[in-house]
């Protein structure tokens, strides 16, 4: 049986037509505009001309072509030739080139749609390709842009992302990988890198979103936004050979810097600089370092800079000005219109007069000699300078009475030595050779000083009288307290105070960030107000006599919370102290959540184990949140808790009040703990599991005491 023959198609032929011949059909299915203008079309059309012919139909009249030509398909093309006929910019006789149907097969309609829906846009890889090998061709950024009628950023951004492992890019052409992926992908260069994170998540879907992928790309750099970028600065670091990664599809804040290590290097070489400038000052030492612990300058003294004084003709001139201010008001005050030219004489002299009273503050050429300072980045990134600070071994040396008396002593130490009995026996302090003492003695002229012994006795009863005077007078006794207080907060080694009252204060200097909490922020700020006002303290007491009433008490519940100790030190058991610590802050009304504190991966979740980071998901967001993250590592779990604890004002147990049955009996360990973070052996097992952890006190604890003061400040202002 023979084969049918296989009927072949006709294809329409192509033939250049005067483009005065053609009109456009309002057959086309195309009403709405969509993509690039007719404008930008024809801009295209008269740089590389026409690449795609029109599809026309002969124009019929009584069965009879006429010589025109009707366009369906093609229409978008036909008035960008139109609008360039129209600049002048094509002849309108000009060949076109058209392909002629005459066939009658299909309508016109169909045509135009078939010429639309047919057509499929390039793969968004192979328009990524195409820009990257115009690029390589040689056109910059700017043109690429000009041509495809795109911002030059979508320019950047698509060669960023052709720019990304040819590995990933195969997975993304085959849809393995998605397009929100591989931008993801492109903030780093890196292929291998790229290659070895995709290796990591590739097995778990949960693994794979976007913000993980870049979290996982930069966890060995520094944002742009760190104090140590932003002091170095992007321009200085690039210089320096340092590279940084710009996420060019999400905001950024400026990219990361990749070279972490580069960049401690140029922070300490700026930082030396910027020290030796200010040893240069006339400062007997300075210490610079990227940042310092809480509570680096304790047990140092303070000075402060003091304006600097007016000359003899700044003297002059300040109280000409003020007698002519003071005249003047006089004069207006008995006024009864106001008068423009009066009003603003006096704005002219108080500005003058302000001018005088804002001179700049100078520190004394004497105190700067035994004083330093401190250098360090602020959390901005900016210089910070902490300077006037005395190290108790540069104190001036004061000679006292003691001293002359020490001298003394010396001197006499021979001829007491010759006169010692070595057989003689003391009692009370009182040697006895067999004789009696007042047989020994022989009478001196004049009066002799009392012995020690009655001093001490005759002095002991003033000390109980006074005692009881003082318990008569809560005012006094409130004063003498805030004196002694004062004393050891303000001046260190001062000893005027007759009260044997101790203040401790801890410093806490082990604990990383501490200085950078908003709490030691207020205590620092709180502390240097009250400093700058201190007198020297042979006048501390009558200048506290000289606050009102209100300004003692904040100045009394400043020191006082400088003594509050609420740390858990497996060490140093007190359990008495530490539930008065929760009385206390149940009576102030003071929770952790509202002085600020949440949990993040450097305070809480990166230093417990997974056990506890899932435990805490689940008390605050559900059982549901808890699987999400209960198969991740820790690291990536800890991230990702700290993400959906955002918001949820979920303490760990040692920041929460109710915890205080189990603070105040501490000998009882927490059921299901026992072998989380501690062994039942040993006094640590005597103690709740989050007490007797492993991983140090926690300063969160210290810090929650001090969020009372804002109140007292306020008052002390």
């Amino acid at each position: 049986m023979a084969k049918s023959a296989i009927q072949k198609i006709t294809l329409n032929q192509a033939e250049n037509i005067p483009f005065d011949k053609l009109f456009l059909s309002q057959k086309n299915v195309r009403r709405i505009k969509n993509g690039v203008s007719i404008e930008d079309l024809a801009v295209d059309i008269a740089r590389r001309g026409l690449i795609q012919s029109l599809n026309i139909r002969p124009e019929l009249k009584d069965g009879e072509e006429t010589g025109r030509y009707e366009v369906p398909a093609g229409g978008r093309r036909f008035s960008a030739l139109q609008l360039l006929v129209k600049r002048k910019e094509m002849a309108k006789t000009a060949p076109t080139p058209c392909i002629v149907n005459r066939s009658g097969q299909t309508s016109m309609e169909d045509d135009s749609l078939a010429e639309n829906v047919h057509r499929e846009n390039l793969h968004p890889l192979d328009q990524f390709r195409a820009f990257k090998t115009l690029s390589e061709q040689g056109l910059d950024v700017e043109e690429i842009a000009a041509r495809y009628f795109v911002s030059p950023n979508t320019v950047k951004q698509r060669l960023k992302l052709a720019n990304v492992s040819p590995k990933l890019l195969d997975l993304y052409e085959q849809d393995e990988i998605r397009l929100e992926q591989i931008m993801a992908f492109s903030i780093s260069d890196d292929h291998a890198r790229q290659e070895q994170v995709w290796e990591r998540i590739s097995d778990n879907s949960n693994m794979q979103e976007p913000y993980y992928i870049r979290r996982l790309l930069t966890e060995t750099t520094v944002r742009a936004d760190d104090r140590r970028a932003v002091y170095i600065g992007a321009e200085a670091y690039e210089a320096a050979g340092g590279i940084i990664l710009r996420d060019l599809f999400e905001q950024d804040s400026g990219g990361w810097f990749q070279d972490a290590a580069l960049l401690e290097q140029l922070v300490f070489e700026k930082l030396k600089v910027d020290a030796e400038a200010v040893r240069a000052d006339g400062w007997k030492w300075v210490e610079a370092a990227i940042s310092f612990p809480y509570g680096h300058t304790s047990g140092m003294r303070r000075v402060y800079a003091e304006p600097e004084e007016m000359s003899a003709d700044e003297i002059a001139r300040h109280d000409a000005v003020k007698a002519e201010y003071d005249e003047l008001d006089a004069k207006y005050a008995e006024m009864e219109e106001a008068d423009d030219a009066i009003e603003n004489k006096l704005d002219e002299l108080g500005a003058e007069l302000d001018a005088f009273a804002d001179r700049p503050h100078v520190y004394d050429p004497v105190q700067k000699a035994i004083a330093g300072v401190f250098v360090t980045l602020g959390a901005n990134g900016q210089l910070q300078i902490e300077a006037g600070f005395v190290r108790p071994e540069d104190e001036p040396r004061v000679e006292t009475d003691d001293d002359d008396e020490a001298a003394s002593d010396e001197g006499r130490n021979t001829a007491d030595a010759e006169n010692d009995d070595a057989g003689g026996i003391t009692v009370n302090g009182r040697s006895l050779n067999g004789a009696s003492e007042a047989a020994e003695e022989p009478e001196d002229e004049g009066i002799k000083p009392l012995p020690d012994r009655l001093v001490f006795d005759l002095t002991a009863q003033k000390t109980l009288a006074l005692r009881n005077a003082l318990a008569s007078d809560v005012d006094i006794a409130f004063v003498a307290v805030l004196h002694a207080l004062v004393l050891q907060v303000f001046y260190r080694f001062a000893k005027e105070s007759c009260l044997e009252i101790t203040l401790a204060s801890n410093s806490f200097g082990q604990v990383q960030g501490l200085a950078d909490t908003p709490w030691a922020k207020e205590i620092a700020e709180r502390h240097e107000g009250w400093d700058k006002d201190m007198p020297d303290s042979n006048k501390l007491w009558d200048f506290l006599f000289g606050l009102d009433e209100a300004s003692r008490k904040a100045l009394f519940a400043h020191c006082a919370s400088l003594s509050l100790n609420a740390v858990v030190e497996p060490w140093n058991r007190r359990p008495g102290a530490l539930a008065h610590a929760d009385v206390l802050a149940g009576t102030l009304g003071f929770d952790m959540v509202e002085a600020g504190w949440s949990p993040t991966v450097d305070n809480y979740l990166g230093r417990v184990t997974k056990a506890r980071i899932v435990q805490a998901v689940r008390e605050a967001r559900g059982e549901d949140s808890a699987q999400l993250i209960d198969h991740m590592k820790k690291d990536l779990m800890a991230r990702e808790a700290a993400r959906l604890l955002e918001g949820s004002d979920w303490l760990p147990e040692p920041l929460r009040l109710e915890v205080e049955d189990a603070v105040a009996e501490a000998g009882e360990p927490v059921a299901g703990d026992a072998t989380d973070e501690t062994s039942p052996e040993g006094d640590a097992a005597e103690l709740p599991a989050y007490l007797a952890g492993n991983t140090g006190p926690s300063a969160d604890e210290e810090m929650a005491s001090d969020g009372d003061d804002a109140d007292h400040l306020q008052a002390a202002e």
